[in-house]
């Protein structure tokens, strides 16, 4: 039997091959290459049992994990019979089979201490009867979590990456500064986090509405924090990617350090949604500065990328900077918005100096991609293909498809109703590519991205609320080629087994039905947008 991403609910009913009873005397075992994902399973499946998993040699362990190097990395063979044998081809296809034991074992296998009462916690687990064999579609499988607008304290984010992982995505692309906050600490500039993770209000709704709720707020990650974050992601297969936006979206460093910005004037941290004008200038000073960021950063992060960011950059600063015109002039550039690329450019080739690649938002390749560059196209497919057609590799995240913060039905009961319309189905419905585009490029697809961003979601209960179930539908879709896909059959194991998965992690998700009460959040003001009305108008 070949797996889903979300396996199915219960095989063994279904399927009459009986059931194996795990009890207290369990042993784990596995070969040395794969000793790191037994120990998750023997914490994971301790915790929920309340067992003490001895180790054990795999050979004659009741669960033992075996290499098989036949196999791809992330791929594993997971059979059940007598004993519980896991072949994988390296320690992340161990990892995802551990989780899908976990799955198999029902939703109190995944709760953090035995839910049975005490004269019940002696009972044998059953598992059922059955062979799996599974492999990922896409080596990259991410989510892209803002914590620059409103920040998520760290147990949160772990949290966050436990429930990543149960879903098997391995990427969290983590967005850490904006115009409204500054999250990571940067020993060399204090400034940063001592001004700059701090607003002293926030937008409430849209920004279009003008109102503003009077709350300071803020917070940041110290370099201890983050580099607790990045091992405990890497114990699950999930690489960190930050970012450090430049040269636009930048204003909380320019209010932590005034001389950073293109304009006249000291600003503040900003306490408004949407695009700010407030631009670094684009100086020695300047570049010399991210430089020495990215200097720390790369410490922290042993991601084989670095996002530099590079969206929404508006040029009104710039045209108005004597020194803007002056370095565009030298450069040979027609005009200043050359500079947009440019200044990326630079901190690109830094970032290559210390052996790592560079991400980047679509629209750098308007004025020229970095060499070497990973380009995450939100703006549609069309930046994304033009760059696999010019041999750049490409992470697919459409805005109209995969933005999980967009409102997820029509009407106004919806928190915050921003966006386009992004349902459930439309989002398992997604594909990487359209249909009427060849897939064979100088590039490569490495996969695709959902991105979360949190101007409207203050709390990790509203991100929650965003995220699932449709970033449990996202990872089916990221796992699973498209023949393997059916909604209605993905509906009903959503909600006849993987929401009560949920619940048992603590995630307070969507309803399929509609939000709850207390999910809904009346009278604040959002902004709705219609993508076919929006398409039409852009064509004349």
């Amino acid at each position: 039997m070949t797996a889903h991403h979300l396996v199915p609910a219960p095989w063994s009913v279904q399927d009459g091959c009986g059931v194996l009873e795990l009890d207290g005397a369990t042993t784990l075992g596995a070969d040395r290459e794969l000793n790191t994902a037994r120990r998750w399973l023997s914490r994971a499946l301790g915790a929920a049992t309340g067992w003490d998993l001895m180790p054990d040699p795999a050979a004659s362990a009741t669960i033992s994990l075996r290499l098989d190097p036949e196999l791809d990395a992330e791929a594993y063979r997971l059979d059940v019979d007598t004993a519980v044998v896991i072949q994988a081809g390296g320690p992340a296809g161990a990892f995802y089979a551990a989780q899908t034991l976990l799955q198999l074992m029902g939703p109190a296998a995944l709760r953090q201490a035995p839910a049975a009462p005490a004269d019940r916690s002696a009972d044998p687990w059953p598992v059922p009867r059955t062979s799996i064999q599974d492999r990922p579609r896409f080596g990259y499988r991410g989510a892209m979590l803002d914590v620059a607008r409103h920040f998520m304290p760290k147990d949160n984010l772990l949290r966050f990456i436990e429930v990543m992982a149960m879903h098997k995505l391995n990427v969290l692309h983590l967005h850490l500064t904006d115009d409204q906050g500054w999250r990571i600490q940067i020993n060399r500039y204090p400034k940063l986090t001592e001004t700059g993770a701090w607003r002293r209000e926030s937008s409430r709704g849209s920004w279009r509405a003008g109102v503003f709720d009077s709350l300071p707020h803020g917070g940041f990650y110290t370099q201890a924090d983050l580099r607790e974050v990045v091992a405990f992601a890497a114990e699950r297969h999930i690489t960190v990617i930050p970012e450090v936006d430049v040269p636009g979206h930048s204003q909380a460093a320019i209010a932590a350090y005034p001389e950073l910005g293109a304009g006249a004037g000291p600003v503040e941290v900003w306490t408004r949604w949407g695009i700010s004008g407030t631009v670094l200038e684009t100086s020695d000073t300047s570049l010399e500065f991210y430089r020495n960021v990215l200097d720390e950063v790369v410490e922290i992060f042993p991601s084989p990328w670095i996002s530099l960011g590079g969206d929404e950059v508006p040029l009104t600063q710039w045209q108005a900077s004597d020194l803007a015109k002056t370095k565009a002039a030298e450069l040979g550039l027609p005009d200043v918005a050359g500079l947009h690329s440019w200044f990326v450019r630079q901190l690109a080739m830094h970032l290559e100096r210390h052996g790592r690649a560079t991400s980047v938002w679509d629209e750098i390749g308007d004025g020229g991609l970095p060499d070497g560059a990973l380009v995450a196209s939100w703006r549609g497919y069309e930046g994304g293909i033009e760059a696999l057609k010019n041999g750049y590799d490409v992470v697919m995240c459409p805005e109209h498809k995969l933005y999980l913060d967009h409102r997820q039905a029509h009407g106004d009961a919806e928190p915050v109703p921003v966006g386009f319309v992004t349902t459930l189905q439309a989002v398992y419905d997604f594909e990487p590519l359209p249909e009427n585009v060849d897939p064979e490029f100088p590039g490569q697809l490495l996969g695709a991205q959902a991105n979360i961003w949190t101007e409207h979601l203050d709390s990790p209960r509203r991100v929650y609320y965003a995220a699932y179930p449709r970033l449990s539908a996202v990872a089916e879709v990221f796992w699973s080629r498209p023949e393997q896909r059916d909604y209605d059959g993905f509906l009903a194991r959503l909600t006849g087994a993987h929401l009560m998965r949920l619940d048992a992690m603590g995630v307070e998700y969507r309803p399929v039905s509609g939000p709850n009460p207390w999910q809904q959040r009346p009278g604040v003001e959002g902004w709705k947008r219609d993508y076919d009305a929006e398409q039409r108008t852009a064509a004349g």
